[in-house]
């Protein structure tokens, strides 16, 4: 049975979607936390929830969604 994960842009918090339009540049981990001003942990986190909240299996996969979404 497969989980339906949201896949509107409403079900992502800003932050979250600060986070995925960084990884749609192709933005590393540590530049995202430098760009945002927080920590690689939280950058971590806000992946992981970009990831569960767009069904993406990786980060391609999710940059594929936020052009899709006309995000980047």
């Amino acid at each position: 049975s497969t989980v339906e994960a949201p896949k509107r842009i409403g079900d992502l918090s800003e932050r979250e979607t600060e986070v995925l339009r960084l990884i749609a540049q192709g933005r590393t981990n540590q530049q995202i936390a430098e760009a945002l001003v927080i920590s690689l942990n939280t950058v971590a986190h806000h992946v992981a929830n970009v990831l569960a909240k767009t069904g993406a299996e990786n980060r391609t996969q999710a940059a594929a969604w936020a052009h899709r979404q006309g995000l980047v």
